[in-house]
């Protein structure tokens, strides 16, 4: 019951992150592996308790997403279903041994981005104009990587949307959601086929979750960006220092 509380908990809160400056996973992947589960499973259940919020948010930005070519949109969508499908099979054949081995610095790596995200952006708004606008090989790999481990991804397309040149960030936000559902969707259903879900934490969190991301919108008014900004990094590189303690230990 206890375990029960505190991954309903942590799920809430990520739906509220989520909805207001995103980094939702850095709440509930170490819930999950502080009730005893191993990374692997912990992380595939993880994908799964925040999956729903990226479909809200591509129905909330379906007018922004709409004005995007649609073939191109489609090509993009594509290339985000095969990354995504690329990371999750790259999962299920590391070990939890690899996998604990490399994710204190996915963790750490994710959260720098996810607080020097605004910098990062701007920089490369500056200096990365060369780089090809929606290229397949940049959104493959970063597909990839969320498709492995979803932690930090919504920031971390949003840095290559700005390395394409794109400057409207509802425009970016919402192609962000629709790429991020894209990984989502293939990476949980080869987790599912896989039997790396623990559905009940799985179906629990969900609805928390989404119930959080709906809350989420009120208290985006209330509470200043900054604090939550904090808490997310205070989480995300609290988590990942005990993650890599555990590793050098």
């Amino acid at each position: 019951m206890y375990d029960l509380i505190l991954l309903m908990g942590a799920a809430f809160a990520a739906g509220i992150v989520n909805t207001i400056a995103g980094g939702g996973t850095f709440l509930t992947f170490p819930a999950l592996v502080l009730t005893g589960m191993p990374p692997i499973l912990a992380n595939a259940t993880s994908a799964v308790a925040v999956f729903p919020g990226y479909l809200g948010g591509v129905v909330g930005f379906r007018a922004e997403i709409a004005q995007l070519d649609r073939r191109r949109l489609m090509l993009m969508t594509a290339t985000a279903l095969l990354g995504g499908m690329a990371g999750g099979l790259l999962l299920l054949v590391s070990s939890d041994a690899a996998f604990a081995a490399i994710v204190p610095f996915l963790l750490i790596g994710a959260t720098a981005v996810f607080v020097w995200g605004d910098w990062l952006r701007a920089w490369l708004g500056r200096s990365a104009r060369s780089v090809t606008p929606f290229g397949a090989v940049g959104l493959f790999l970063v597909s990839l990587y969320g498709g492995y481990f979803n932690g930090g991804l919504g920031i971390v397309l949003l840095a290559l949307f700005t390395m394409w040149g794109m400057a409207d960030i509802h425009q970016m936000n919402g192609l962000k959601n629709a790429m991020s559902f894209a990984v989502s969707a293939v990476s949980v259903a080869v987790f599912a086929l896989a039997g790396l879900v623990a559905w009940p934490q799985a179906l629990a969190m969900m609805v928390a979750a989404t119930v959080g991301g709906y809350a989420g919108a009120p208290l985006s008014r209330l509470l200043p960006r900054a604090a939550v900004r904090a808490g997310i990094a205070l989480a995300g590189f609290g988590t990942g220092a005990v993650f890599l303690w555990r590793l050098i230990a």
